[in-house]
């Protein structure tokens, strides 16, 4: 991978400083406002993130027309704009001023897994908020140890990290990570791990999502079988008519230990959800990226044709 010059780093760096402060300190709406600009920008700028999301929805949800597509896509990049706005707040978000951003729904199956004494595995992905989840799962019941991947701009990790932290999260990075998830469930904390993510073919299986032969990480499954820990799907989802989001869990999967029909499970539950929420799943990623043997990248071919774009 080629390195990147630390001037490109800077300049990064105070772009998003810029960006976060302005949603920081503008009043509520003046945020939403300003952070749905910001995702305009970065949909104009950006095409190739759009001709993605394009490209994943006919296959992923060919039934839909493609006007439906692009107001899905269009959706997308307004969840972004949420997302952004509650991430410039965190330093605001306490737990009096919490329920203004955020409720619980769910909790029961969260506690009696926790109950059993064997951890839990936080089954998440990238649908909804999920920054906004760990970080009000924390002051809603405890702090969790949560599974991230460290961005290629080394400042602006580190931005993204303090904030993490400020309800005591705990960041599991690449190092190590197998034997801090087992010693963390071991002492019957929560782990969140995000399981939407292409996998490479030495690292993952194929399972059926959305119809489609999808390389998913076997991991999640495997720290599953080998603790005993309680699976349970959670995800912080934006409800229009209270304004706000719903930090859902699900009740816990059964795992049966087999990693390819605990990955296929997980899946399958994340499908479904996607299913209910199509536009706050993040469909400008390339997650079909890896194919079997023989079969060509999706992305390599021409994006299709006719879809219009509709307004943000």
């Amino acid at each position: 991978m080629r390195q990147r010059s630390h001037l490109r780093n800077r300049l990064e760096y105070c772009v998003a400083i810029l960006a976060l402060k302005s949603l920081q300190w503008a009043p509520r709406n003046l945020a939403f406002a300003l952070a749905r600009v910001y995702t305009r920008l970065l949909d104009l700028g950006i095409p190739r993130l759009r001709r993605v999301a394009r490209r994943n929805l006919a296959m992923a949800l060919p039934e839909f027309t493609p006007r439906r597509h692009a107001q899905i896509v269009d959706g997308v990049f307004r969840s972004i704009a949420r997302i952004l706005v509650a991430f410039a707040k965190f330093p605001a978000i306490r737990r009096g001023y919490l329920g203004q951003w955020i409720r619980l729904e769910g909790g029961e199956y969260f506690d009696q897994a926790r109950q059993a004494g064997r951890g839990v595995l936080v089954a998440t992905a990238h649908l909804g908020n999920w920054e906004l989840s760990a970080f009000a799962h924390a002051l809603m019941t405890a702090p969790m140890n949560v599974v991230v991947r460290p961005l290629d701009n080394p400042l602006i990790d580190g931005l993204v990290e303090r904030r993490r932290a400020l309800t005591g999260n705990r960041p599991v990075g690449k190092k190590n990570f197998a034997r801090a998830i087992l010693k963390a469930l071991a002492a019957n904390q929560a782990v969140g791990i995000l399981i939407d993510q292409n996998a490479a073919v030495d690292t993952g299986v194929f399972v059926d999502f959305f119809g489609v032969p999808a390389s998913a990480d076997t991991g999640f499954a495997r720290f599953a079988a080998h603790s005993g820990a309680a699976v349970v799907p959670g995800f912080a989802l934006w409800s229009e008519p209270e304004q706000r989001y719903v930090l859902r869990f699900y009740p816990p999967l059964a795992m049966t230990g087999d990693a390819l029909r605990d990955t296929q499970t997980l899946q399958s539950k994340l499908e479904e959800v996607i299913r209910e929420y199509p536009d706050q799943w993040l469909w400008i990623h390339r997650r079909w990226k890896t194919r079997p043997p023989g079969e060509a990248s999706p992305y390599e071919s021409a994006p299709p044709v006719g879809s219009p774009r509709v307004g943000l």
